[in-house]
């Protein structure tokens, strides 16, 4: 999972952005008014689904459903790891009093290179209009195919709903050297209209290849809040990903849903060839199930076994996944009946389309 690391430290450096050196082109106001930038901007998911602290396997060694559901815990870790960051940069802009239009000239605090800061009211994004609009600017390489553009954030203020676009090469060259094309964007909304409280959609596009077994490319997921339980469904490609055979790129397709006061979460996962291209929820968790294709590859990879030298194989493949506070349990039955409401709720839920993942790319707004 080396390459899966490298990514979290790439969230963490981008924790620590924050606006340096300020230039404002204008007067500072005499009265300061209250901040238009949100407040909020994701969804908080449990940790019973979510962390990058992976629980020890009890298998021996042998490849099983724990390890699937056990990183399946890291990677929407990692998508809510992005949330995080764009989270965390409307703190860090929201210090700065913008209350109206505006512009910025700050120096990078990690790369030392000039950012020009521009935010413009009414701003037309996707067929929706904005009440207002922020872009950051690595000034050096305005010229560049990307225009040097670092963050965009599109954003109306009651109720919250906007979108932000995040490019860390261009936030910091310094530290993101490695990563010059990776791009993220996060959706985030509290006007009710899928039904949820607050809900977002993460995507993350153009991470490096790496010859980790496991490393992932891109990642699509959602994430609802209702009341106290959270909704999470979604996608991450995984190009190198193998199993039995020689077959490789799947999809981690999984519907989950957690209940934040028990940290308790259920997850059910599909392990789609990465090009498969299907909107349907039973091809890509049924016939695409874990413990279906784990069957399907040993048979091909061990013709002949026995069923007792198959089992081993198959541990905890069997839907859903359980897991509590300490991460998976077990997979096929319920630990309890606390978990009943959240079986209820996957059923609802569908991952996105594999191949349109596992080819996803994002853009910032010309």
């Amino acid at each position: 999972m080396k390459s899966n690391r490298i990514i979290l430290g790439i969230f963490i450096l981008l924790i620590g952005f924050v606006f340096t050196q300020c230039k404002k082109d204008e007067p500072e106001p005499v009265v300061v008014e209250k901040s238009i930038v949100p407040s909020r901007f994701k969804v908080d998911i449990p940790e019973s689904i979510s962390s990058n602290v992976q629980t020890k396997s009890t298998n021996n060694g042998t490849m099983s459903g724990n390890e699937i559901y056990q990183h399946l815990r890291t990677f929407i870790f990692i998508g809510e790891s992005a949330a995080d960051i764009v989270h965390n940069l409307m703190v860090a802009i929201a210090v700065y009093d913008i209350n109206k239009p505006m512009n910025l000239t700050f120096m990078g605090d990690k790369d030392g290179r000039p950012k020009n800061l521009v935010v413009i009211e009414n701003s037309d994004y996707e067929n929706t209009t904005y009440e207002f609009q922020l872009t950051v600017i690595d000034a050096n390489s305005s010229t560049e195919a990307d225009g040097g553009k670092a963050i965009q954030v599109f954003w109306n203020t009651s109720p919250i709903k906007g979108i932000a676009i995040l490019k860390p090469y261009n936030i910091d060259r310094t530290s993101n050297q490695s990563v010059p094309d990776v791009i993220y964007r996060i959706d985030y909304n509290e006007d009710g209209s899928l039904g949820y409280d607050a809900h977002m959609f993460v995507s993350i596009a153009g991470l490096p290849q790496d010859t980790n077994r496991f490393a992932l490319n891109t990642l699509k997921m959602f994430a609802g809040k209702k009341g106290g339980v959270v909704d999470v469904y979604g996608n991450s490609n995984h190009p190198n990903a193998q199993f039995f055979t020689t077959e490789t790129g799947f999809n981690w397709a999984f519907v989950a849903s957690a209940n934040q006061s028990e940290n308790i979460g259920i997850a059910e996962v599909g392990l789609p060839p990465s090009d498969l291209n299907s909107t349907s929820r039973t091809e890509i968790l049924d016939t695409y199930s874990l413990y279906q294709v784990f069957m399907n590859q040993i048979q091909i990879a061990y013709p002949g076994a026995s069923q007792s030298e198959i089992d081993p194989y198959l541990v905890n493949t069997q839907a859903s996944g359980y897991f509590n506070n300490l991460g998976f349990i077990q997979g096929g039955t319920a630990p309890s009946s606390n978990y009943s409401t959240l079986e209820s709720r996957i059923e609802l839920l569908k991952p996105f389309n594999p191949s349109d993942v596992s080819n996803l790319t994002l853009s910032f707004k010309n």
